[in-house]
């Protein structure tokens, strides 16, 4: 239309000296509508503030795929790994319980021992001596008793004769007194030499603990781990001696930020690798959480058991921890 209109409006001799011209400028014209006629089509109008709002987008056909207000992110805490030391549960300096001079030492660094195994010996002939002398005054005093006790069993049939003898007036009062005051007198020895001899028996268990103290012995069963004396050396009551350690059960201990905490429940599966050995990947799983969050650090502490530890792995080895895909 706008074509038919431009023609119309033109004098009739500048149509005919300019037919070319203007064939080609109409054409371009033409273009030029048309563009603008598309144009307008894809441009949205105006929204105006008494349209209809525009219908809201569908929900996703999977809602699992929306994930929850506060969740954390995927893989913020799957994807984290950390580093810890292994470590047992029983570890210890087994140090001196007395004053005294290595007499014996009976085990080296590396050796295997058993609970109640003997380490060290201390110098004990004066201890013996003592517990000898405490031994033969507990056994004197219980000789006593027995002498004692004998006595008052023969007081006590005098006294049943002299009851009988006063009940028939062939006994006077005086001499039965006497009977009576000898039978005292003997309950009251028994009773003496029965309080020395439960003090000698404490004496004597007191010797036996010093004496026992001679003895150096493992705490539990283990490995010695260290080794802090030697023959002859004098020792007091309180120096280490040796650094036992026990080989199983083996544990990690690492901490892990309170963002990630959550993918490390008690029972989550471990995996612990270390650059010693790279070939190694070593199963575990958790054991302990701490229940309270390190207000300085912002993290927790989390406990691994390892799950048939490699013989590789001893204690105090530092390893690699992350989330197992297990």
């Amino acid at each position: 239309m706008g074509l038919d209109r431009l023609v119309t409006i033109m004098p009739r001799k500048f149509w005919i000296s300019n037919r070319s011209t203007f064939v080609l400028a109409a054409f371009a014209a033409l273009g030029c509508l048309a563009g603008c006629n598309q144009g307008s089509a894809a441009a949205p109008g105006p929204v105006l503030a008494s349209s209809p709002a525009a219908p809201a987008a569908d929900p996703p056909s999977n809602p699992a795929a929306v994930a929850p207000a506060g969740a954390p992110a995927t893989g913020e805490g799957r994807a984290y790994t950390t580093v810890g030391p292994l470590i047992v549960e029983q570890q210890a300096d087994v140090v001196a319980e007395r004053d005294g001079r290595i007499t014996a030492v009976k085990v080296e660094i590396g050796d295997h021992v058993k609970r109640g195994e003997v380490l060290a010996l201390l110098d004990d002939r004066a201890l013996q001596a003592t517990r000898a002398e405490k031994a033969a005054k507990l056994d004197s005093l219980r000789a006593q008793i027995q002498t004692w006790q004998s006595e008052q069993k023969s007081n006590e049939a005098d006294l049943r004769r002299a009851d009988a003898m006063r009940a028939e007036k062939i006994l006077d009062e005086e001499d039965w007194e006497h009977v009576q005051y000898k039978l005292a007198e003997t309950k009251t020895q028994v009773t003496r030499y029965k309080a020395d001899e439960a003090g000698a028996q404490a004496e004597l268990r007191a010797a036996d603990v010093e004496l026992d103290q001679s003895h150096v012995t493992a705490p539990f069963d283990g490995v010695v781990g260290r080794r802090s004396v030697h023959e002859a050396q004098g020792v007091k009551k309180g120096d280490a001696l040796f650094w036992i350690t026990a080989q199983a059960p083996l544990r990690i201990i690492f901490t892990v930020p309170e963002s990630a905490m959550a993918f490390f429940p008690r029972g989550a599966k471990l995996e612990l690798s270390t650059t010693d050995y790279p070939h190694l990947k070593q199963p575990a799983s958790v054991f302990r959480v701490s229940p309270v969050v390190d207000p300085a650090s912002g993290s927790i502490e989390v406990i691994g058991n390892l799950e048939k530890p490699s013989p590789l792995l001893k204690p105090g080895m530092s390893m690699q921890v992350k989330l197992s895909s297990r």
